[in-house]
């Protein structure tokens, strides 16, 4: 539970919503988030036995339907508002206070958590980077020995040229624009997949 509702200031925050009109147990815990702008939700655990206590007290009373218990303030619990009028505005005050607090804080994890993301994406695009310069920097490999003329020639000469026209055509739609990590590890893996099958096939 947030600090601002320490020392029974809950109980009383209850007492103001119920005395716009009956709810249930979540549209409190509904209206309480939209009060701290999402940052903060009781649990069930924390609104449901403050308002058996109510209860218990003649500060508002239930009916139930459909299994559901909806809370009604009671005259003795609009007594109480009024007595506590001024404890009521403090608090309002202290929400709205704790409010700005938490929104400030949300923002800096925000900022804290794009920046770590950031991070994050240069570090895996410098590690793509030096990955894609090993693999087209490698050394070239050592000249085939010179194959007799005949069809077979040919087919050498053909694989060759596909190769290169590979090579080349990659390169060229690396360069063209950035790529995400996940088109990049596919890339990979269809080029690994390429050449285990050529390994398999040429051994």
């Amino acid at each position: 539970m947030t600090a601002v509702f320490s020392h029974g200031r809950l109980r009383l925050y209850l007492l103001k919503l119920l005395d716009d009109g009956p709810k249930h147990g979540y549209e409190l815990i509904r209206l309480l988030e939209d009060r701290f702008l999402g940052l903060y939700a009781p649990s069930a655990g924390t609104i449901y036995p403050r308002l058996q206590r109510l209860e218990v007290e003649g500060l508002v009373s239930h009916t139930a339907a459909g299994g559901r218990k909806t809370y009604d303030i009671t005259d003795a619990g609009r007594a109480e508002l009024r007595q506590r009028a001024g404890e009521l505005t403090a608090l309002e005050t202290d929400i709205a206070a704790s409010v700005a607090d938490l929104s400030s804080l949300a923002g800096e994890i925000r900022s804290e958590v794009r920046g770590s993301v950031r991070d994050l994406k240069r570090e895996l695009s410098e590690a793509t980077r030096q990955t894609r310069r090993a693999r087209w920097e490698a050394p070239a490999p050592p000249p085939r020995p010179a194959s007799t003329p005949g069809p077979q020639a040919e087919l050498f000469d053909e694989l060759d040229k596909r190769l290169g026209a590979f090579t080349d055509e990659v390169s060229r739609l690396m360069r063209a624009r950035q790529f995400s990590d996940t088109q990049l590890r596919t890339a990979i893996r269809l080029l690994d997949g390429a050449l285990d099958g050529l390994r398999r096939l040429l051994r």
